[in-house]
């Protein structure tokens, strides 16, 4: 139950927060976004919740990134968001950018999944009523489904934004000839993509060897990066084992037989050239998405205010030497 009456801060876009563009577009998104992936769903006390979501929109976090099944349990991180929305957020809604997606698995059945035109809308709409929105700001499909047309699935995307149900399009995790189809359909259909969601983070250069950065900047779409710690490993989390009740230590979205001793001696080498910066191994891997200037936002995830702001010094100092960008690329290339 909320009781308090929330009131934002008065200095939250004067707190050292920067506003990116996305592409060719009128997006202006935080260096930094809240992401909801895990600990914001039914599992999670609505009060702490609360409590982060309303202390990043004080820091100047205006871009809040959901999905349909996001939680955990499916749709919980949505309707713990709607909650928060109706009680605190709703005067503010003009300030903030919310997203969410559709393209993985949502309830059972055929179209509970992957990239048809009837699971799209029918997913928005459900997460529309979740969250107590009219429209989300953005609307992405959340993978390229090799089984239905992309025709019907970037239709969808273009009807979607022409019913006012969502004000921009963009794809996540798309391939490169996948997601030159979808710039080149939504461009000619007058909804062009303005964002593409990737991982991407010191270990996993997918999007560099791929030419989806470039793509993306051709096509006049931002670049919004999630997994920028890698799940944990970028921190100081690991450094010295795995602590209990650690993403490894459960063995879910990180494996625990994923911190080989190699992996290891790397994290600790990259450890100690942040060190070197005066920055945490999390700060430094956050600052390295950001230098690049085709870098919309990282989407960061938090357990705690603590994490949080932590997370945030890492905006204070995005630029690198010569010499330090080497030395990391000769550690993860």
């Amino acid at each position: 139950m909320i009781n308090t009456v929330y009131s934002a801060d008065e200095g939250r876009y004067s707190s050292g927060m920067k506003y990116c563009r996305s592409g060719r577009s009128g997006i202006m998104l935080p260096e930094i976004s809240l992401g909801l992936w895990q600990n914001f769903g039914d599992t999670s006390p609505l009060s702490r919740s609360r409590e982060m979501i309303l202390h990043a929109f004080d820091k100047g976090i205006c871009h809040f990134d959901l999905a349909n099944n996001y939680g955990p349990s499916y749709g919980s991180a949505e309707a713990t968001f709607g909650q928060i929305m109706q009680a605190d957020l709703r005067p503010y809604r003009d300030e903030l950018f919310i997203s969410t997606k559709a393209g993985y698995d949502m309830w059972p059945g055929p179209y509970g999944d992957k990239g048809s035109r009837k699971y799209l809308i029918s997913s928005l709409d459900q997460s529309l009523k979740r969250m107590h929105l009219d429209y989300v700001d953005i609307f992405y499909s959340h993978r390229y489904d090799p089984d239905t047309p992309l025709e019907e699935t970037m239709q969808a995307l273009v009807d979607i934004v022409r019913s006012g149900k969502a004000l921009y399009a963009g794809i996540s995790n798309y391939p490169y000839d996948a997601a030159a189809f979808a710039y080149s359909y939504l461009r000619e259909h007058n909804v062009p993509c303005l964002l593409h969601q990737l991982k991407y983070n010191i270990l996993h250069r997918n999007p560099e060897d791929e030419g989806l950065i470039r793509q993306a900047a051709k096509n006049g779409s931002g670049l919004i990066v999630f997994s920028p710690l890698a799940q944990g490993l970028l921190t100081d989390r690991y450094l010295n084992g795995i602590p209990a009740g650690s993403r490894a230590s459960r063995d879910f979205s990180l494996k625990k037989d994923s911190l080989t001793p190699e992996l290891l001696e790397k994290l600790e080498k990259l450890n100690h050239i942040a060190g070197e910066r005066g920055q945490t191994l999390a700060q430094m891997a956050l600052a390295w998405v950001l230098r690049d200037s085709m870098v919309t936002s990282v989407i960061v995830g938090a357990s705690s205010i603590e994490q949080l702001d932590n997370n945030l010094l890492s905006i204070r100092n995005t630029r690198f030497s010569d010499e330090e960008i080497e030395l990391i690329n000769v550690l993860t290339r």
